[in-house]
């Protein structure tokens, strides 16, 4: 081979070389740049919800829904190079301010998830509250109310009438993917957690179980609104269980007659035939009326000492009551209130 020819062969293989090396330059800079260095741009953290049916092209569509002008090729070529599709990915991530796609897939594919509020109800019934829990959680109002069938809520020291008690309102953080079965041993632990010696200490002192504290505070609940009285009215319901009178609760009578928006209770309704209507069976209803407030369970466990026996609504409709220690009293207290529903033409 002449020089000439072999000059030109050199010439060719260099300009070869320098057109792949400026190649992969190009293709694997540009990649670089999508994957280490290339910044999402957000006034504020912003969150996507994964479920187990998403796959990375669901996922880039959900980040592109709270980041519109973020460059999602650099999510899509590590989605690729690293088998995406086959990791367990569901929960709740933050997309922030200044994210590449690097920090965006390993915080996903590391299941570095944001924690989630999840606010337990105090609501009338089960069913009310676990469709509010479900609605804060990947798991479906289905997969939650399993778990408060009687066998599932016996492996937790509760039963169908009792179950109110089980549920404690508050709010509490768990992740958003956490299973149903996982989430009712977290509401067991919660459980626990509050009822503690001292508490336990404080209804045994009032001659009460933590179940039945409970449901002497559902009663408080649906009784007033008003947090200053609940202590008051909690003390006169003690009261009367110390003194083997009747509570003649009658909020425990709505709940009887399956209706609690009722704003009077007439004679035919005091005969219901109910464990729940305490104007013929003497102490505490089997279970709670309602899930109750933390603020009515705290005002049974601390109730308010004195002699009152007997309390009525005030005829303002205020929503407190007038409290009496004698009969003729509460007669008096009563009779002012129901001219005032007549007066009103309420007559349910």
């Amino acid at each position: 081979m002449g020089k000439g020819k072999k000059k030109r062969l050199k010439i060719a293989i260099t300009a070869l070389i320098i057109a792949t090396v400026a190649y992969f330059a190009c293709t694997y800079g540009y990649e670089y740049y999508t994957i280490k260095i290339q910044k999402v741009e957000l006034k504020e953290t912003a969150y996507i919800y994964i479920t187990p049916d998403d796959n990375a092209a669901s996922v880039i569509r959900k980040i592109k829904e709270v980041a519109p002008k973020a460059q999602t090729k650099g999510f899509e070529r590590l989605a690729n190079h690293n088998n995406f599709d086959s990791r367990k990915r569901s929960g709740k991530y933050a997309i922030k301010d200044g994210d590449t796609m690097s920090d965006i897939y390993n915080r996903i594919v590391s299941r570095q998830q944001t924690p989630v509020k999840v606010t337990v109800p105090s609501t009338r019934n089960t069913k009310q509250a676990i469709g509010i829990i479900s609605s804060q959680l990947m798991a479906d109002s289905a997969e939650l109310a399993e778990y408060t069938h009687p066998t599932a809520l016996s492996c937790f020291g509760y039963n169908e009438k009792t179950a109110p008690a089980f549920f404690l309102p508050d709010t509490y953080e768990v992740y958003w993917d956490i299973s149903a079965e996982d989430f009712f041993e977290k509401l067991a632990g919660w459980n626990r957690q509050y009822w503690n010696e001292e508490r336990k200490s404080k209804a045994k002192a009032a001659g009460l179980t933590p179940a039945e504290v409970c449901t002497l505070a559902s009663i408080v609940d649906e009784e007033t609104t008003n947090i200053e009285e609940m202590p008051t009215v909690a003390g006169l319901y003690i009261n009367r269980l110390n003194r083997g009178m009747l509570l003649q609760a009658d909020p425990t009578v709505k709940y009887a007659l399956g209706d609690p928006t009722r704003k009077r209770i007439l004679k035919e309704d005091l005969e219901i035939n109910s464990p729940y209507n305490t104007y013929k069976n003497k102490g505490l209803p089997p279970g709670p009326i309602r899930i109750p407030t933390k603020q009515a369970i705290e005002s049974v466990l601390n109730y308010k000492k004195h002699d009152y026996l007997y309390m009525c609504a005030k005829e303002d409709f205020s929503g407190t009551h007038n409290f009496a220690k004698t009969l003729s009293e509460h007669n008096s207290n009563a009779k002012r209130y129901q001219n005032a529903l007549n007066k009103l033409n309420i007559n349910k």
